[in-house]
């Protein structure tokens, strides 16, 4: 099938990759866009990886006030250009980090922020469960570490179901971003307020 500017066009605005990646992703799914968008996702897995460590100095502060005026949050998300902390996809990312954190209340961004004194308490208490539970001592380590990674899941940002699609988590969201946009992004810190607490 023969590519075209107007398919590659099509693409690029599905997807806001590259022309040239496009037109690659094209040739290589035979001008399905279907089939080039998930290559493109793909090779945005590999492209986002290699961006990681790239140095992150820019971004912005965004503030979300949830309807009602009782719960805010103010999230600082890092890039690295002012060229793309003004762009419209970075900017949705950002608000949407921002509404995941007032909606899904998390504690810490990545696991490593949460304190070891608070993962043996909790493997205390998931462990003391199994027992009142009369489980098996063979299986209780099991279920502590399952129990466990339930808990991180709840408790670190990045691990989170994304609340308008419970399929990916904000870790998913992170790198498909990087992929289109060509930036490392990340998400610095974040501080959540309800009124009264």
């Amino acid at each position: 099938m023969e590519i075209t500017a107007a398919l590659v066009k099509e693409l690029r605005e599905k997807t806001g990759a590259g022309m040239m990646d496009c037109k690659k992703a094209l040739t290589e799914a035979g001008g399905d866009l279907e089939k080039a968008t998930n290559y493109l996702r793909e090779q945005g897995i590999l492209k986002a990886a290699k961006k990681a460590d790239r140095a992150v100095n820019e971004g912005i502060v965004f503030s979300y006030i949830h309807p009602g005026d009782k719960l805010g949050v103010l999230v600082e998300v890092n890039c690295e250009t002012d060229f793309v902390a003004r762009n419209t996809d970075f900017r949705d990312l950002v608000k949407n980090i921002a509404m995941q954190v007032a909606a899904a209340n998390p504690r810490v961004i990545i696991r490593d922020e949460l304190p070891s004194d608070l993962i043996e308490q909790e493997k205390k208490i998931y462990r003391t469960q199994a027992i009142n539970e009369g489980r098996p001592e063979k299986i209780i380590d099991k279920i502590v570490e399952g129990k466990l990674e339930k808990y991180f899941q709840e408790a670190c940002l990045l691990e989170q179901p994304f609340i308008k699609d419970p399929n990916r988590t904000i870790k998913d969201l992170l790198t498909e971003k990087i992929a289109v946009i060509g930036e490392n992004i990340s998400v610095r810190r974040f501080v959540r307020y309800r009124l009264g607490e």
